[in-house]
């Protein structure tokens, strides 16, 4: 069953363009080849926010606990979570 999880960041004050490119390039990839799929991606310019959707096929936990123990993620230079001020997660499962 494919599970979703809802991210939701409030950045630092002026870090949400260096916060964005720096999850493009680096993020991103090293979740796809966790198995994650990004189903979307938004910016919320005015509360300094950023939102995101990845979903995964299996058992979703075990493969972000994979992620985060990584050598891969560790080895994030620089760390994009630096400019993460807050983060609120929410699982979702899809309307069958």
């Amino acid at each position: 069953m494919t599970t979703s999880q809802l991210r939701i960041y409030r950045l630092a004050e002026g870090a949400l363009e260096e916060f964005v490119g720096e999850w493009r390039s680096s993020v991103v990839p090293l979740r796809e080849s966790f198995g994650f799929r990004v189903e979307g991606a938004w910016t919320l310019p005015e509360q300094s926010g950023f939102v995101w959707i990845i979903s995964h096929d299996g058992d979703f936990a075990a493969a972000d606990q994979a992620y985060y123990a990584s050598p891969e993620r560790k080895a994030l230079d620089p760390d994009p979570a630096r400019n993460i001020e807050k983060v609120d997660t929410r699982m979702m499962q899809p309307v069958q």
